[in-house]
């Protein structure tokens, strides 16, 4: 879902790139040392998820897990995933430097949401409520994204009216299998290292 370089208009480049630098300090201030392995793992998984894209006009669908980072990491997803896209921007050219800080907030910020929305019920002992809850936190966080994406696609200009449209649909697929994804993890997680899911909380 990363959008390339030179199709945002400045505004929503400045605008994402500000909530990037408040996201990330204020993920950044909450993070504790006990933290840090834990964020370095799911910046890797981000990483590598994010890889493997089918370019759809300006933006890409790919595997996120950005649901399953804010879920373990609270505000800490907005400081994994600029380093994740950071990464990815050098290396592989994806995205870009110039909108690499609206690419951290369409990622970061739904993250952060249904980090919000769902990490109750994701610690909840009743393994039925725990299952939604991650479902619930992948399915919304790809979705929440790719609402982000369209968004700065639309309010950047007409031409991509149709796109931002087609960016939300595609994701539909992405958004099961992430749901999928995240509730399988949250619950395995649950039952073998149940700390992992209250290390933002501490």
């Amino acid at each position: 879902m990363h959008i390339s370089e030179g199709v945002l208009s400045p505004p929503i480049l400045a605008v994402g790139a500000a909530i990037a630098v408040g996201g990330t300090w204020l993920g950044l201030k909450q993070t504790k040392a006990h933290q840090v392995p834990l964020m370095a793992v799911l910046t890797s998984a981000f990483f590598v998820a994010s890889l493997i894209h089918v370019p759809i006009g300006p933006t890409s669908v790919h595997l996120v897990l950005n649901g399953l980072v804010g879920i373990l990491l609270g505000f800490g997803a907005f400081p994994s995933i600029l380093i994740a896209l950071l990464l990815q921007a050098l290396f592989f050219q994806f995205g870009g430097i110039i909108v690499l800080g609206a690419n951290t907030t369409n990622m970061a910020l739904p993250a952060v949401i249904v980090y919000l929305l769902f990490k109750r019920m994701c610690i909840s002992p009743k393994r039925g409520l725990r299952l939604l809850g991650g479902f619930l936190a992948g399915a919304m966080a790809i979705f929440l994204a790719a609402i982000c994406v369209a968004m700065c696609l639309f309010f950047t200009g007409d031409n991509f009216i149709a796109a931002a449209k087609t960016v939300v649909v595609a994701h539909i697929p992405i958004m099961i299998i992430e749901g999928i994804i995240t509730a399988i993890v949250v619950d395995f997680i649950w039952k073998v290292k149940p700390e992992m899911l209250n290390i933002a909380t501490r």
